[in-house]
C-alpha cells in the first residue's frame, strides 16, 4: 500500500521566503512539529493508503483533466492557522492570485477522484500550505502574537505548471515524499 496525496509543488525559489516565516515563528518557542521547507507544498486531494495500481489510475484519469487546464499563476499571502490565529492548530501560509482557476479545478478534480471512489472531504476548499502542527499549549500565545505581527510576504509570484502525485513515507524523523506521477498542465493560451 501507499500513503498518497496530489499536491501542487511550489518551486524551490519560494524556499527561502517559505524559511523566513518559519524561523520567525519557531523563534515563538511553541511546541509545533514544524515541516521540512523541502516538503511544503499545497495539498489538492489526500488518497491516504492505496494501491500502486489505484496510484496508476488516479495519475491516467487526472491526466486529460490536468492537460485540458493552462497553467496559472499563484502567490503566497501572509501565515495564518486552523482552526484560528488565537487559537492555532494547524500554521500555514495563505495563497493567492488566479485563485478562482485554481478553485474550479480542485472542483473538476474533486468530482473526477469521486468516479474513482474518493468521496469529497465535505468542507470548504481553502488553499493554503501547511507549515506545522502544534502538540501543545507551550509557546501558543507567542505564536500567536508572531502570526498577528507577521506582514504580508513579498515572495515572487508562481506559475503552476504540473500537478505531483506524492508517496508519503512516515518515519519517526517525520515524513518524505516521493513523487510518482508528475502531471502536467495544458499549454498556455497563446
Amino acid at each position: 500500500m501507499l500513503r498518497a496525496f496530489l499536491a501542487i509543488d511550489p518551486p524551490p525559489t519560494l524556499r527561502p521566503c517559505l524559511q523566513q516565516v518559519l524561523d520567525h515563528l519557531k523563534a515563538s518557542g511553541a511546541q509545533v512539529k514544524w515541516v521540512p521547507v523541502g516538503n511544503i507544498h499545497l495539498t489538492l486531494k489526500f488518497f491516504g493508503n492505496i494501491t500502486a495500481a489505484q496510484a496508476e489510475a488516479i495519475a491516467q484519469a487526472a491526466a486529460p483533466l490536468a492537460a485540458a487546464q493552462p497553467p496559472f499563476t499563484l502567490t503566497l499571502t501572509s501565515p495564518g492557522a486552523f482552526p484560528h490565529p488565537n487559537n492555532p492548530r494547524v500554521i500555514w501560509v495563505g495563497v493567492g492570485g488566479q485563485l478562482d482557476v485554481l478553485t474550479s479545478f480542485f472542483h473538476q478534480l474533486e468530482t473526477l477522484f469521486a468516479h474513482l471512489g474518493f468521496p469529497p472531504e465535505g468542507r470548504t476548499f481553502a488553499p493554503h500550505l501547511t507549515l506545522g502542527r502544534r502538540r501543545s499549549p507551550l509557546g501558543r500565545q507567542e505564536l500567536t502574537r508572531r502570526l498577528a505581527l507577521f506582514p504580508p510576504l513579498n515572495c515572487p509570484a508562481f506559475q503552476v505548471n504540473n500537478i505531483v502525485l506524492f508517496q508519503s513515507i512516515l518515519s519517526p524523523q517525520g515524513a518524505t515524499y516521493t513523487p510518482l506521477h508528475i502531471i502536467p498542465l495544458g499549454k498556455a493560451n497563446d
